[in-house]
């Protein structure tokens, strides 16, 4: 990492460590309204925050991967619906910069854009002149409350009747929301249904999946020499997303280290939980859990760092590596939260009581079908015995 990047991952960091108070004082606020709140949104913004994946032509940083994860870790630490939102929108403004260069100059005219975004091709998409036109249905937009353009995904329709994956970059305004997130976890992210009617998409705002996510290939000539758009999809995107639940799991441990000093194990002659044994070992357990958690979400953000400089191919066994590193991350920092959990007592039912919220959220987003850690083990188990992965998110 050189001297400037240095600067700018502690500059990106210190602005977000800063926001944690506030996030934290409007988490229960969003939980219930199901949104970010807009004190919230607009300290990310004011912050850069939104900007790490932006060319740097329109005033973004291009922050390596690192600095992303560890800023994405730290407003996670704040409320991980937060710290959802915000990857997302990270992602979002990648896949943007993969456009000709003619979109990104209208996307990011703008600069404080948001863009949301899905790779759930739950849409269809029909040639016309010009274009295409789209009609779907898309669930878990996140992001999609607080953006002005969304990255959606759907089935290009093509003549002899096969279907192709796409990426389609659509203006929210073009979409109808559909209030639908009512959920048991993650309900501040706000993730709720979008929907088009007929709706026409310029080609310029039509790009072939498969291509961009195993390959890398883009049509932005601009974003060409740039380190950051010299890995492929599927990795960025599995590190990106993988910091969130580190940052959820390091707020349980804070909240329950908060707690300990004033608690007793009720119904055992324990009169302060620190004295007990079980304690310790529940403690210990957690500590190392959250440490292998950290070291998945560091080394994944590494590994791409160091080959965007480097420019070497990723290898299949690499890019099987990165999701089950997404995956590990996840069932660790999982893991780690129910013990914690568990040491918490009955009295960490409360909704006062920030630890059952992010149990919630936690097991929400491992069950999230990309993160899930059953589908990433076995998808790399795959890969190790020799065998094809069996999805194009590699």
């Amino acid at each position: 990492m050189t001297t400037t990047e240095t600067n700018l991952q502690a500059e990106l960091v210190g602005r977000a460590t800063e926001l944690v108070p506030l996030i934290r004082k409007q988490a229960a606020w969003q939980e219930e309204h199901r949104v970010m709140h807009d004190d919230v949104l607009q300290a990310v913004v004011d912050a850069g925050l939104m900007k790490m994946r932006i060319p740097l032509r329109y005033g973004g940083y291009e922050a390596d991967v690192r600095t992303v994860c560890t800023v994405l870790s730290e407003l996670s630490r704040g409320d991980g619906s937060v710290g959802w939102i915000a990857a997302t929108m990270s992602i979002g403004a990648w896949l943007t910069g993969l456009f000709p260069d003619e979109v990104q100059d209208e996307v990011f005219a703008d600069p404080d854009v948001r863009l949301g975004g899905s790779i759930s091709p739950n849409g269809i998409a029909v040639p016309t002149d010009g274009g295409v036109i789209l009609n779907g249905k898309w669930p878990f937009s996140t992001g999609v409350l607080q953006s002005q353009w969304f990255v959606h995904a759907a089935l290009l329709a093509d003549e002899d009747g096969s279907r192709t994956p796409v990426i389609i970059l659509v203006p929210v305004s073009d979409m109808t929301i559909v209030d639908d997130w009512f959920t048991a976890g993650l309900r501040g992210t706000g993730s709720v249904t979008t929907v088009t009617n007929d709706l026409f998409v310029p080609a310029a705002r039509v790009l072939p999946m498969t291509p961009v996510i195993r390959y890398g290939q883009h049509r932005s000539l601009l974003n060409a020499d740039s380190r950051m758009w010299k890995c492929p999809f599927s990795p960025i995107a599995s590190a990106t997303t993988s910091a969130v639940p580190l940052g959820m799991v390091q707020a349980a441990r804070e909240f329950f280290f908060e707690r300990l000093p004033t608690r007793k194990i009720t119904y055992t002659d324990y009169k302060r939980q620190i004295d007990a044994p079980l304690t310790h070992l529940q403690t210990a357990e957690a500590a190392v859990k959250i440490d292998e958690a950290e070291f998945h979400v560091r080394r994944a953000a590494e590994r791409l760092d160091s080959k965007s400089l480097s420019g070497e191919p990723w290898t299949l066994l690499e890019r099987g590596l990165a999701r089950v590193e997404m995956g590990a991350a996840c069932l660790r920092a999982k893991e780690a939260v129910d013990v914690l959990k568990t040491a918490s007592g009955g009295s960490s039912i409360y909704s006062d009581v920030p630890i059952q919220r992010i149990e919630r959220d936690i097991q929400t987003i491992a069950l999230h079908g990309v993160l899930h850690p059953n589908t990433n083990f076995e998808l790399y188990g795959r890969i190790l015995c020799g065998l094809e992965p069996n999805t194009h998110l590699i």
